[in-house]
């Protein structure tokens, strides 16, 4: 039997809008809109029909009903309904670490990124590679497939989840993944990932203005980042701001990408009981091409290969 909500998931994963599927399928419009209102049923050769014309297993489509994120950002949904059953896949077979982001929704975001940073112990020093800390921290991260561009977060059922768009540039992505923390800690995003990246004990310590290059490589940052972090803090005048800002608009932003150490593991492993991402992806009822897209950027190499 066709589950209706799992039918609609996969037509949107494809990016298809109804009449898109109604051409692949030669079934009317309205019998699609039928089905995904679960006031129709298709036979088992128009189930079978609708599996080929969008690439997912047919028992994909007849799977209990699939999880449903709340405050996701739209065109997200998607993406994130099948991290959340990748993630259980994974915490049925693993012992990944508990979620300790902490909620501080009342401060302001610079005071609560220094309460975040004193729970984890940070002080006013450079953070790590920001994927593995969520991953420490208990965050599941996982990567934007295509059709699903942008990074977003989110709770689900008590877990943080993290997506990053890996085509974002390296700093440009460490900043996300800042923002996205920011977001699951209940603050402004840009404002608290500027305040925990750069906490503000730390960039006082030093005079910058002469060399912010050096001290953006200190703090993984893009060099026009951290000028924003002086000007905001009020450690830059004027002119200094808009000297700075002018000399590095032109050079081009370096940095490599931040990869996860969980998933690696967690692959290896699977190896070593023979278990192949092409097992995962069906045991997960996807194509491996969508198994990748969750991990697209976050590992070395795809999830597929070895």
């Amino acid at each position: 039997m066709l589950t209706p909500s799992r039918l609609t998931l996969a037509r949107q994963r494809r990016g298809l809008t109804t009449a898109d599927l109604s051409r692949r399928t030669g079934l009317a419009p309205s019998t699609i809109t039928a089905y995904e209102r679960g006031t129709r049923q298709p036979t088992p050769p128009t189930i079978e029909n609708l599996s080929a014309a969008l690439g997912f297993p047919q028992g994909f489509l007849t799977a209990p009903e699939p999880p449903d994120p709340s405050a996701v950002p739209r065109g997200a949904a998607t993406a994130a309904q099948l991290a959340i059953e990748f993630s259980a896949w994974l915490d049925e077979r693993f012992t990944l670490p508990a979620p300790d982001v902490p909620t501080h929704e009342h401060p302001d975001p610079e005071t609560a990124a220094e309460m975040v940073r004193a729970r984890w112990n940070l002080g006013a020093h450079p953070a790590p590679n920001m994927v593995q800390l969520l991953e420490s921290r208990g965050a599941r991260v996982f990567s934007t497939p295509a059709n699903c561009a942008g990074a977003f977060s989110f709770w689900h059922r008590g877990t943080p989840f993290v997506f990053l768009d890996p085509a974002t540039p390296p700093h440009r992505a460490r900043f996300d993944a800042a923002c996205g923390l920011g977001h699951l800690v209940g603050q402004s995003a840009r404002p608290f990932a500027a305040a925990f990246l750069m906490p503000r004990k730390g960039i006082t310590a030093t005079s910058v203005t002469a060399h912010v290059r050096e001290h953006a490589r200190h703090w993984h940052v893009d060099p026009l980042a951290l000028t924003y972090r002086l000007r905001d803090a009020e450690l830059l005048t004027h002119d200094q701001y808009r000297e700075l800002c002018a000399r590095l608009a032109t050079e081009p932003a370096t940095g490599r990408r931040e990869t996860s150490s969980l998933l690696p593991r967690v692959f290896r492993a699977l190896r070593e009981q023979q278990i192949t991402p092409h097992h995962v992806a069906r045991e997960l009822l996807l194509d491996v091409e969508e198994l990748n897209g969750l991990v697209r950027g976050l590992t070395l190499t795809p999830a597929a290969r070895g």
